[in-house]
């Protein structure tokens, strides 16, 4: 184990602990070293990462050490360590999205936002695990078995991106990087006690995710707090000629926008779709306390309705799987990745049945079989066709809303993190989960997910806001303002809260 400061120093914002390298109190080395050091302690237990690269991870931070020692200007983040979502191809490091159709694949090149990350002298940590291609909300259909919450290790992490929640949660790592499709950064958020950020559509490039919906997946930073996020999102944001979705627009003055904590004059609106039957009356409970510390505080809360988010579920759930069809379609045993050749009959049409047979997961295929169901001959205007009209209306409902509002705001999920296994044979219950973050994916806007307090079990619940696209501040400036809020009520931070994790120990 560490000693007592470094230990200490990992329980820390970001944000602190990059103070603290600036300040020569600590090194990068140490506080790498301490990070290692802790995930080696506890994940044996949560199963946060599927690949941790203790190399390549102190290499950098001696980079960085010296050049700090020479003077080098650095960014405000260098030296800070991270973890990657392991969806998000990394160079010569193994990239799986959690699924043994990827097992010890090493990609030759780095996403985007990985590039950034490296050139900004962030050590990467390693690759945390996930639902398989991101498929799910609990992080139990990684091909690498589940990863756990550390508020109760019986219960789920949320998902897809459990891993990178996990990790922030429990001290193994201050930043990570998630991804988000349909609630996958937000979702794990709220059961972990983090704060997760899905930036407007187009704001962070895609280039180097390996794609399951590609008009919905964004990346986006996984954190303790939300002036973290902030930071970690300047960093990552940009426009990229590699992804040709990818927005021209400046980056916002995210973290100036999270100091600020000052919503005087702001127009909150509570989504009324979005907080009523299928949500727990405990997680509603901290949602309306959340409400009166920003009334509090000057923000004018406002309801509104959005009626077509109704629908938003059962269209996503059509929108999603037949883009993911697409996509998965080149895991085919042809041109990389696994490989199983039947020993009768080996033909071309028998290989890629055997490899997809054996290399993908149950979620997977259902996924994939109902996205080829919508895309079929005479079913393509009936269920897809009809489901990107919902998300126009979808879309319409945002633009209304946000004609009487600044933000819009619900409970992240309808429930705490629920038991490991409580859901796998019920796929209808588990897509329940993402009810209130989905609507944004289908309309590219940007949304934000903080911890509002403690529910059932003396599990963490979290609070969602939505803004209009290109309108990311907007979210840094209530959620900084909210945190600061709640952590006056708490004394401190949630995740103080939760059930020390040490060695094995419970």
């Amino acid at each position: 184990m560490t000693d007592a400061p470094q230990h200490d120093l990992i329980r820390t914002s970001a944000a602190a602990q990059a103070a603290a390298l600036r300040a020569g109190e600590t090194s990068s080395e140490e506080l790498t070293r301490a990070h290692l050091d802790r995930i080696a302690a506890v994940d044996g237990d949560l199963n946060a990462f599927l690949h941790v690269d203790t190399d390549a991870a102190l290499a950098t931070a001696q980079d960085i050490d010296s050049r700090r020692a020479a003077g080098e200007e650095l960014h405000a983040l260098a030296g800070v360590p991270i973890a990657v979502k392991d969806v998000v191809v990394t160079r010569a490091q193994p990239t799986t999205a959690g699924s043994k159709m990827l097992e010890g694949w090493l990609p030759p090149y780095d996403a985007t936002l990985v590039t950034k990350l490296r050139a900004a002298g962030l050590p990467i940590l390693g690759k945390t695990n996930m639902d398989e291609f991101a498929m799910g909300s609990s992080t139990e259909s990684s091909a690498y078995g589940p990863t756990r919450n550390p508020w109760d290790r019986d219960r789920i992490p949320g998902g897809s991106g459990g891993g990178s929640a996990a990790a922030v949660g429990s001290y193994e790592a201050p930043l990570a990087i998630g991804t988000d499709t349909g609630g996958s950064i937000r979702q794990p958020g709220a059961v972990t006690g983090t704060v997760g950020v899905k930036p407007t559509y187009g704001s962070v490039s895609r280039y180097g995710l390996i794609a399951m919906a590609s008009s919905l997946d964004q990346a986006g930073p996984v954190t303790r707090t939300v002036e973290d996020s902030a930071l970690l999102h300047e960093l990552i944001a940009g426009h990229d000629p590699h992804d040709s979705t990818s927005l021209t627009d400046p980056v916002g003055a995210f973290a100036r926008a999270a100091r600020a904590q000052d919503v005087k004059g702001l127009r909150v609106g509570v989504i009324e779709e979005l907080e009523g039957e299928g949500f727990a009356p405990e997680v509603r409970a901290r949602f309306v306390e959340s409400l009166a510390q920003l009334e509090s505080a000057g923000a004018e809360i406002v309801r509104v309705s959005c009626p077509n988010f109704t629908y938003a579920l059962g269209a996503y759930y059509l929108i999603m799987p037949s883009e993911a069809s697409s996509n998965l379609a080149k895991f085919d045993g042809m041109r990389f990745g696994l490989r199983v050749v039947p020993e009768d009959h080996p033909t071309a049409e028998n290989v890629m049945k055997a490899t997809r047979g054996a290399g993908f997961g149950d979620e997977v295929k259902r996924r994939i079989l109902l996205g080829t169901y919508a895309l079929s001959a005479g079913y393509y205007d009936a269920y897809y066709g009809s489901a990107q009209k919902v998300r126009t209306l979808v879309q319409r409902d945002f633009t209304a809303a946000f004609e009487q509002v600044d933000v819009l705001a619900s409970p992240t999920a309808p429930t705490v993190a629920f038991r490991l296994g409580e859901q796998v044979d019920d796929p209808t219950a588990m897509y329940m989960n993402d009810i209130a973050t989905i609507p944004a994916n289908l309309a590219g806007v940007p949304g934000i997910s903080l911890p509002s307090g403690l529910a059932e079990d003396g599990l963490p619940a979290g609070i969602q806001f939505l803004a209009p696209a290109r309108a990311d501040e907007r979210l840094y400036r209530v959620g900084g303002a909210l945190e600061a809020l709640l952590e006056d009520a708490w004394g401190g931070p949630l995740l103080a809260k939760a059930p020390e994790l040490t060695g094995g120990a419970h």
